[in-house]
């Protein structure tokens, strides 16, 4: 391994030595450490229970259900966005984006304020004492969970398609539906397997929806919580939690694979514009698309935005009604009760750690973007595969992983831990985020800041990040946000001093305290689009002061 020191300046070797160092430390030293825990018996222990086999098999079929399903969704409605001519198009292009800021137990929540036991429209309305906890229920809040994600995929991939191959098509004489099957959907197909394996990934490591809403249906991202909290069984938990990783780390090589073969350009692009999305898919062919076909889609987009709707409007009422589904008296006392005391607390630390977290997944994605895609610094591969492979590590294994390393090395500092575990947890996103914003800048740029005498962190900060500050911003953001309501990653490492919302939701749903947990929930959703307007607002400040 040479450094070339005349292309790569001194403090450009600092950086990289320390993006070494913060990924073995604090990326493949706990996976090792979740390695080494458990032993031969303890794999055999686990294979040879009919439990944890049907653990597995729930979970195969659990992601590949919930998976199908938010693909399809999420594909139509991308679908409806840039190919139809649907009315109020510019406001169902910011649903999933609304709903993908979400933090994400919302969702789960709302499920069962709505369509639970006590639901609001099972039992209210319908006068129904049915359950949807188990499978069914999973997948339908799973694919509501995860639509968005496929959507910001698909709506990329389709708006890459060349019109003029449709427009021809309509001019020879073929149908909306014969474009559909022999052009757009072909085109598009790259797309589609790039957000189910995604999203995939994504499932299969998602903690809160399985918690509140599986009922007695096993997945194994609970069975890794449940082995270690219920029973202490940390040799079986690890075990689990390797089993579980590996579907992961297949899904997530497939889908770096497509990436690097450009099957899809910009398929991890999850920029906060949908302003641009809007103003592109005006200049489609949605003029000619037949009548019928515009009403399905348009009814097809009005009932999924109702469903992400009806999430904002369970939330809310539940907490303002004295007992949800018995007694609907109006009460602020679950609001006043959660603003105070250890509710409050939680709060504070949910925001403060998700804020820090982000910066600090931010500002090593910035680095270490840039000494991958833009310099000669050797192990760049393998720097690249370090900053992905936590996107493919299921939380609750991260935590685990996290923990089992903390006694190793005799440190138990609940709060550093935390946001170690949020930051690892989220680089991934902005990482990829922050790459395709530097992808977009000329490698010009940088050939004439050296060529000036400038080294190459003085080209980083005043060049390149400015100019990507749009991909930068969208990449904090979105560490934020997910920081704001991440529980499997740190349900293992909070203490008695360092309480985080999202748990304190779970606990109160768990024990059908609705009230409390809706108007945890909503104070928390407000919260995150108070500081996401708030950053929104700065940047277009900055951008006007500069200019």
């Amino acid at each position: 391994m040479k450094i070339d020191f005349r292309k790569n300046s001194k403090s450009l070797l600092i950086v990289w030595l320390l993006l070494i160092i913060l990924f073995i430390g604090f990326i493949v030293f706990p996976l090792f450490c979740v390695l080494l825990s458990a032993g031969i018996k303890d794999f055999k222990l686990v294979f040879s229970s009919a439990i944890f086999k049907e653990s597995v098999k729930n979970t195969f079929f659990e992601c590949i259900f919930s998976s199908l399903a938010a693909v399809i969704i999420g594909y139509f409605f991308a679908y409806a966005v840039v190919k139809t001519n649907i009315p109020f198009k510019r406001f169902f292009s910011y649903v999933p984006l609304v709903h993908l800021m979400t933090p994400p137990f919302v969702g789960g929540l709302a499920f069962i304020l709505l369509i639970g036991r006590q639901g609001f429209i099972t039992h209210t309305l319908l006068g129904l004492d049915i359950s949807l906890y188990g499978f069914k229920g999973l997948v339908i809040a799973q694919s509501l969970c995860f639509f968005p994600l496929s959507y910001l995929i698909c709506l990329q991939s389709l708006q890459g398609i060349n019109q003029n191959l449709e427009q021809a098509a309509r001019s020879m004489g073929a149908g909306s539906l014969k474009i559909f099957f022999t052009i757009t959907l072909p085109l598009s197909f790259s797309g589609i397997i790039s957000s189910f394996l995604f999203v995939a990934v994504n499932v299969l490591s998602d903690f809160g929806n399985p918690l509140i809403v599986a009922g007695r249906f096993r997945v194994l991202a609970v069975e890794i919580y449940t082995q270690l909290t219920g029973w202490l069984n940390i040799k079986t938990s690890a075990v689990l939690g390797i089993i579980l990783v590996i579907p992961s780390v297949i899904l997530f090589l497939v889908q770096n694979y497509l990436l690097k073969k450009q099957l899809t350009k910009a398929s991890m692009n999850l920029n906060f514009n949908p302003e641009k999305y809007y103003k592109s898919s005006l200049n489609s062919d949605v003029k000619n698309f037949n009548r019928p076909a515009t009403i399905i889609f348009s009814f097809f987009v009005i009932v999924v935005s109702i469903c992400v709707m009806l999430q904002f409007v369970a939330i809310i009422f539940g907490s303002f009604q004295k007992l949800w589904g018995i007694n609907t008296t109006f009460t602020l006392n679950h609001i006043k009760s959660v603003l105070s005391g250890r509710y409050s607390v939680s709060l504070k630390n949910s925001v403060s750690f998700a804020l820090i977290s982000a910066v600090l997944s931010t500002v090593i994605a910035v680095f270490s973007s840039y000494v991958v895609h833009r310099t000669e610094m050797p192990l760049k591969k393998t720097l690249d595969i370090f900053a992905q492979i936590p996107s493919s590590i299921p939380g609750s294994l991260l935590g685990l992983a996290i923990l089992l390393a903390s006694k190793k090395v005799g440190f138990n500092n609940s709060f550093v831990l935390i946001i170690i575990a949020m930051t690892v947890a989220f680089l991934p996103f902005s990482y990829r985020i922050i790459s395709q914003s530097y992808s977009t800048i000329k490698t010009t740029l940088d050939d004439g800041s050296r060529s000036l005498g400038a080294n190459q962190l003085f080209t980083l900060t005043k060049i390149i990040v400015p100019l990507s500050a749009d991909g930068i911003f969208g990449g904090f953001i979105y560490d934020f946000i997910r920081g704001v309501g991440t529980l499997s990653a740190v349900i293992f490492l909070v203490s008695f001093n360092t309480p985080l919302t999202s748990i304190n939701i779970v606990n109160l749903a768990e024990q059908g305290d609705w009230g409390k947990s809706a108007s945890l929930a909503l104070i928390l959703t407000v919260l995150t689009f108070g500081i996401l307007a708030i950053g929104i607002v700065v940047l277009n400040f900055l951008k006007k002061h500069k200019e």
